[in-house]
């Protein structure tokens, strides 16, 4: 599987060259430049605070010194806040070896360290990382951020951009400077043009559809209520990824779908059922906590639950849950869903906003028949196909045979 879904280059030399030449850029601006507030309150934390001065302090020195590691890109706590302070006023940049989150790429070997693994954990560091974050998030959503839809080899319009993207299928101005986007997350959560993403069998509701456009990750089937979701093998554990709620019990012993999106997927979630919404809501986690494992980020970050009962009675309930990944963690539920709101097949519940990671689907015991092709994880595959958001993921159990396991 590609680094971070694809969000970080699979080359390292190419992370450490975009890495060489972002702090070549803050360096050459000099102490002179002013801190963000919300970077100025996170120093005051680091200096105030023992416990989390220690954990930043020792993430960075704990980075190993062998070849792999030798173009060493963070030195100090003072130079890593001004790296994120640069990241701030940044908008993604479109790469061949795409860097599209430069927080991550900042924090890419510290998370790994032990004092890294601690110390994004800790409801301190995690909250203050919420406030940037969204800081980051304001200048994305403004229109200064427009600045890289341009025609450059790192602009989003230009030819390799435009193919990587696919940008005809989605609604735009090809006569507009910025295609008629109002910022970078307007780009970035663009909506496909009428026709290009048609529902798979809009009537019959046995048909379950992709939720989002996705690469497959995993099928696990007999998960447990609670289970060690940290370990190698990394089970799902439902009571931790659906956050306790009052449904998980449904949920024993079913299967758990996982898909995982890449920056240059669209980043809209749609109802893979038609049914009634039981509950949606957010559920706050962690933002930079082992993030290299999709199946333990959705039991520990950012993310949205959706409970849906299926008009079909043989799936049932079902939970959908969109999963944030470090900077790509921002959430949006569509205000139109909530409880008791009946949804079609395929229509829209919310978004990614500047990203995503992943997302999963939960099936109760004996609910699904089988996958489709598409759907089924390839990863020997190094460019495996995308699953098409609304196209046809899985069928639901025939009621005779689901009536033989008691479903």
């Amino acid at each position: 599987m590609q680094r971070r879904a694809g969000w970080l280059p699979p080359d390292q030399d190419d992370l450490e060259s975009w890495l060489e030449g972002h702090r070549e850029r803050v360096e050459a601006k000099g102490e002179q430049v002013a801190l963000h507030p919300v970077l100025t309150e996170f120093q005051k934390l680091i200096d105030t605070d023992p416990v989390v001065r220690l954990y930043v302090t020792e993430m960075i020195a704990q980075v190993p010194r062998t070849k792999r590691y030798r173009r060493r890109h963070l030195h100090s706590v003072s130079q890593l806040v001004r790296l994120i302070n640069e990241v701030l006023t940044m908008a993604p940049e479109f790469g061949e070896n795409v860097v599209t989150i430069p927080l991550g790429a900042i924090l890419d070997w510290a998370t790994s360290t032990p004092a890294g693994l601690a110390a994004f954990r800790d409801p301190r560091i995690n909250a203050m990382l919420k406030k940037i974050l969204t800081a980051w998030c304001e200048f994305l959503s403004g229109p200064d951020s427009l600045y890289v839809l341009n025609d450059s080899p790192t602009g989003w319009k230009c030819a390799a951009a435009q193919r990587a993207v696919g940008i005809e299928q989605y609604e735009h101005d090809p006569h507009d400077e910025h295609w008629g986007f109002v910022s970078w997350n307007d780009f970035f959560t663009r909506r496909f043009t009428d026709g290009a993403r048609p529902v798979a069998s809009p009537e019959d509701d046995t048909v379950i559809v992709s939720a989002c456009e996705c690469t497959p990750h995993r099928i696990s089937t007999d998960v447990q209520r609670q289970d060690r979701f940290w370990i190698k093998s990394r089970p799902y554990s439902l009571q931790d990824m659906l956050a306790n709620d009052e449904s998980v019990d449904q949920f024993v012993g079913g299967t758990v779908y996982q898909g995982f999106l890449s920056a240059t997927n669209y980043h809209r979630w749609h109802s893979p059922v038609a049914g009634t919404i039981v509950r949606a809501f957010l559920k706050e986690g962690t933002y930079y906590s082992e993030t290299d494992s999709q199946s333990y980020l959705a039991h520990v970050a950012a993310r949205a639950i959706f409970l849906i009962e299926c008009d079909d009675p043989v799936i049932g309930l079902l939970a959908f849950v969109p999963v944030g990944m470090v900077e790509v963690s921002s959430c949006n539920i569509h205000p139109n869903i909530t409880p008791g709101y009946h949804v079609a097949k395929g229509e829209e519940l919310g978004y990614f906003q500047f990203g995503g990671s992943t997302h999963c689907l939960v099936f109760r015991p004996g609910a699904v028949a089988d996958f489709t092709l598409a759907a089924i994880p390839q990863p020997q595959n190094p460019r495996p196909p995308l699953v098409r958001v609304r196209s046809q993921l899985a069928t639901a159990t025939p009621v005779r045979e689901a009536g033989k396991t008691g479903t």
